[in-house]
């Protein structure tokens, strides 16, 4: 396994990149709303990247067709855009996107209600957030790899949510997936310990049901097992001395 570790010149692009992806997201927050088709989303999004004079990292990404995956409720990630897919007052849904800034990458997913929605959805969706936060706590130099992934998936499962398996965060540099993988669960193994200058997208993918998932015919969209709903929440973070920096929410943002 090579993890890289980032110059300083290197994670002041990293920085850059994930700032303009926060940005990005923000702008979706506002167009998501009964009525838009997952097509137009993924129109407004390459839209919005290109503006910043950055490259949609997921156009064409082993052919994946659009911009932003886009999963709707039971789609747990990779949802294809689409002119049919409406988004419905009640649904939840998950917009994951990614932009290549100089050269250099950040990833990062939100999953967003449409208009009012179940208060089991909402606090799907707030656990699903609040997982992350969790694993970011320690991600640290000198933790290893699994104190992060044991936190998110504890903090799901204490409060009776399944945790996908069968899909899991990455390291991330010039490339969108990089060494090491990052489950959202405990693993059997420590893990790499961590040092200062390494990037990791961390991507909790929780469900109101079980773990398990089922690929559609299309061939990306995956979906839950059991028909539940299901979250995403993703970062692109920074590992330092201290507390890890997370380049792609900005401080405005909050914990949001």
């Amino acid at each position: 396994m090579a993890v890289t570790v980032k110059s300083e010149h290197e994670i002041q692009l990293m920085r850059e990149a994930g700032q303009i992806l926060a940005k990005v997201h923000e702008e979706l927050q506002k167009v998501v709303e009964p009525g838009i088709t997952t097509f137009e989303i993924d129109r407004i999004c390459e839209r919005l990247i290109r503006g910043y004079d950055c490259i949609p990292s997921f156009l064409g990404y082993n052919d994946f067709p659009a911009s932003v995956c886009v999963s709707i409720n039971d789609e747990v990630v990779h949802g294809i855009p689409s002119k049919k897919r409406i988004l419905r007052e009640g649904d939840i849904v998950s917009l994951d996107t990614g932009v290549i800034w100089k050269g250099w990458q950040s990833d990062a997913a939100r999953t967003w209600a449409v208009g009012e929605i179940s208060e089991e959805a909402r606090k799907l969706i707030d656990v699903t957030r609040e997982s992350f936060f969790e694993g970011v706590k320690h991600a640290r130099a000198g933790n290893h790899l699994n104190d992060i992934c044991a936190a998110i998936g504890s903090y799901a499962e204490s409060r009776g949510y399944g945790v996908v398996r069968d899909l899991v965060g990455h390291g991330i540099g010039t490339e969108m997936h990089e060494d090491p993988e990052v489950p959202n669960f405990r693993m059997r193994m420590k893990g790499i310990r961590l040092q200062p200058g390494m990037t990791l997208a961390l991507e909790p993918m929780i469900t109101l049901g079980g773990y398990e998932v089922c690929w559609g015919d299309d061939g990306w969209t995956v979906t839950t097992g059991d028909g539940s709903l299901a979250a995403h929440y993703e970062n692109t973070i920074l590992i330092t001395e201290g507390e890890a920096e997370i380049l792609s929410l900005r401080s405005s943002q909050g914990e949001s």
